[in-house]
């Protein structure tokens, strides 16, 4: 575990909008993410969730933050003992989430029932938000499974004419949510699946496309993380052209060093394109919203933040404006020292957001609620887009039509 202290104490505001301004705080913020095997996407949302902090200070008055690295590397049992750490520890405020799903489904009972306030910028498995059996503790701003397969089989059928998909998913409970999504948006025609483990190398994934492509599929539907998601663009790479098949993937490719890894491949002309959110720091000219997040970036993290070269940028974006969030519910509570009844008014406050919030992928107005399945995610359909990796290694969007 690595703590990075990121306090701000400011005195020298005569008022305050918040009921924090006449008490000192220390809270603890948990990432548990995985440091390990996909660091791009945890220092990315890092990053962003800091430099909302920091693009807001003077709204939190008397507060310290202590953000704590907890890396998983993965593994869903280590994310529970960091869950287990989470409740003995009486400053520990919140966990922000990270790229897997797996650790939130499988634990989903666990963190509801424990009251466990779990905020999620990138894992993106449907089940991980929708807790039927009591109070919901987790809230999401990020690509969900229920939508995203729409989106990314929308774009296989209309964008590279793909009438004959064949679906390629990790053997996870996120490969599985993302089948049923993907299935369903098909409707009566539906595709073949191949299900594929974590640690697939070169030879594995080799095998596994010349099937694929034996079975007459126009393009191959992926779903897996960037470690995977190499050995596959390589394997696509090294078998002949005329066979070679569009990749259309879901975003966790982008969560780790897949670019750099595979931009030999790509420049060879393998057709990739994946799902994120609807925002790029390439849309010109920036808002001031755009422009405040850019300077506290880079006021924090002056030798890792370049906006050209930023790895995993969704990470950033969604961290940012969950940070955005989080702070404007802070706002809304009652300073207590009861760490227990501090989390419960900060979970209403989330579902109760008195404000409008001004992020970099749109105005949040009322983003979580208490009533329906989507009541604790902050994103739409209509948020998400289909994007591709160019030359540099930056991500175009593409923007939805109509």
């Amino acid at each position: 575990m690595k703590a990075i202290q990121y306090c701000f104490i400011i005195c020298f505001f005569a008022y305050s909008s918040s009921n924090w301004a006449q008490l000192g705080h220390q809270f603890n913020i948990y990432h548990d993410s995985d440091y390990s095997n996909h660091f791009a996407s945890a220092n990315a949302i890092k990053m962003g969730f800091m430099s909302a902090l920091e693009s807001e200070k003077s709204r939190l008055e008397n507060v310290e933050f202590n953000f704590l690295e907890m890396d998983h590397r993965g593994n869903s049992n280590r994310s529970l003992l960091h869950m287990k750490k989470f409740l003995k520890d009486p400053k520990a405020l919140f966990i922000l989430g990270g790229l897997h799903s797996p650790p939130y489904i499988k634990n989903r009972t666990f963190i509801n029932k424990e009251e466990i306030l779990l905020l999620v910028p990138w894992a993106a498995g449907g089940p991980i938000t929708r807790y039927e059996h009591g109070t919901n503790w987790v809230f999401r701003l990020s690509v969900d499974d229920t939508k995203a397969g729409y989106r990314i089989i929308q774009f296989a059928k209309e964008a590279r004419s793909c009438e004959q998909p064949h679906l390629l998913l990790e053997n996870t409970p996120w490969g599985k949510s993302n089948e049923r999504t993907m299935q369903d948006a098909l409707g009566k025609n539906k595709a073949e699946v191949t299900w594929f483990n974590w640690n697939t190398r070169l030879k594995k994934s080799k095998l596994i496309l010349r099937e694929i492509i034996k079975s007459g599929s126009d393009c191959i539907v992926f779903v897996g993380n960037a470690i995977e998601g190499k050995y596959f663009t390589q394997a696509m790479a090294e078998i002949d052209k005329t066979l070679q098949k569009p990749i259309i993937s879901h975003w966790g490719i982008t969560g780790g060093n897949f670019f750099n890894n595979t931009k030999q491949y790509l420049s060879q002309g393998i057709e990739l394109n994946f799902i994120q959110s609807c925002f790029s720091f390439e849309d010109l000219p920036h808002s001031d919203s755009v422009k405040k997040a850019i300077m506290s970036a880079t006021r924090l993290f002056k030798n890792d933040f370049d906006i050209k070269t930023l790895q995993a940028p969704a990470g950033f974006v969604h961290g940012y404006d969950l940070g955005l969030l989080f702070v404007q519910a802070m706002t809304q509570i009652e300073a207590t020292k009861n760490i227990a009844s501090t989390r419960e008014s900060l979970r209403h406050s989330l579902e109760n957001l008195n404000s409008t919030v001004d992020g970099l992928i749109k105005v949040y107005s009322r983003p979580f609620s208490n009533k329906g399945e989507d009541s604790h995610e902050a994103l739409g359909l209509e948020d998400l887009c289909m994007a591709k990796y160019k030359d540099n290694g930056s991500i175009s969007i593409i923007k939805n039509k109509g």
